[in-house]
């Protein structure tokens, strides 16, 4: 659902980062990430586990459509949502400034669409709501399924009504409302199926690192190997698993096809122009691959050293604030 720049004016690309810049603030203030928590390296690999999962899109049977997992709800029910947001945010910008995947001026209404209705609608909400008195396989699935069909229809929504507001009259608002629901739909059921096989594994591995999860039960196993297992099936999901992505458009482009003929739009303007030329000069690996080849050792290389430097952006967020608090702390003393 990365939308490119050519879906958003600049006036609406603005708003959005604006929008995403107030819940970005929001959640740095929110978030407690102590010296010795366990939640940092979890942050970090959890954050290099959504790159490369996003990039095994999955087909929808039937449409000549694929769809790939978002994130949000995965990550604020391990994180809680403060901290999977940020996390989010490592990922899109990472994906937008070195694969050149969604556009760089329609990245605050990319961050919008995808991170904040997953960990705020999904997290804070429905987990919160599903998991206040206890926790358990069967509400896991419930939360995961509902959280992550509920919250990509609100994002799809967004989409449609940012180029409403945009103006993009080559996608008719009512049209494009009525394609884009339905296959967010199957792809936001397949999300939560994979995202409560993940959350499942978490609660047998090692149920503490689920957020709100208050019961004193050991798990299968150690707090390492389950981080390792995470971190190990990043690195075979981005330099193995990403060969066997679907080349089906996605549910935006397939969309987008199907109103409009094509899945690119023209775009014109000094704002277009110089978030272009910026994304040019930062996308070292254009569309998950090396310039100028299809190899397949592109997507691969692509898929983990993307995963790591994910993970090392989200590293840097939490330690800085820490930095940042500590500073806070020594002021008032």
């Amino acid at each position: 659902m990365h939308m490119a720049d050519a879906l958003v004016s600049p006036a609406v690309a603005g708003t959005m980062y604006v929008c995403s810049a107030a819940a970005m603030t929001y959640s740095m203030k929110k978030v407690h990430l102590e010296v010795d928590t366990k939640k940092v390296p979890v942050m970090g690999v959890m954050g290099a586990f959504v790159f490369a999962a996003q990039m095994i899109n999955f087909s929808i049977p039937g449409t000549g459509s694929s769809g790939h997992l978002c994130g949000g709800m995965m990550l604020s029910a391990i994180l809680g949502p403060f901290a999977g947001f940020l996390t989010m945010i490592g990922v899109l910008l990472v994906q937008c400034l070195l694969f050149a995947d969604g556009g760089l001026l329609a990245l605050g209404a990319n961050i919008w669409n995808m991170a904040f209705y997953g960990c705020f609608i999904g997290g804070m909400v429905i987990w919160r709501f599903m998991m206040k008195r206890s926790m358990s396989k069967k509400k896991i699935a419930i939360a995961s399924i509902l959280g992550c069909v509920l919250t990509l229809q609100l994002g799809a929504f967004s989409v449609t009504l940012e180029t409403l507001a945009s103006k993009i009259t080559e996608l008719p608002f009512a049209v494009f409302v009525g394609t884009m629901q339905p296959i967010h739909l199957a792809i936001g059921l397949v999300e939560g199926l994979i995202t409560t096989a993940v959350l499942c594994f978490i609660y047998d591995a090692r149920p503490e690192l689920l957020w709100m999860y208050e019961e004193k039960e050991d798990g299968k196993l150690s707090y390492k190997g389950t981080v390792g297992v995470l971190a190990g099936a990043a690195v075979v999901i981005g330099g193995l698993f990403s060969l066997a992505a679907s080349s089906n458009p996605d549910g935006l482009e397939w969309s987008m096809k199907k109103v409009s003929g094509s899945t690119e739009l023209a775009s014109s303007g000094i704002f277009y122009q110089i978030a272009h030329k910026i994304q040019a000069f930062t996308a070292i690996l254009p569309d998950y691959s090396f310039k100028g080849s299809e190899a397949a050792a592109g997507t691969s290389f692509s898929g983990i050293i993307g995963g790591v430097i994910v993970a090392v952006v989200c590293l840097a967020v939490c330690f800085l604030i820490r930095f940042f608090k500590k500073g806070k702390v020594k002021n008032c003393e």
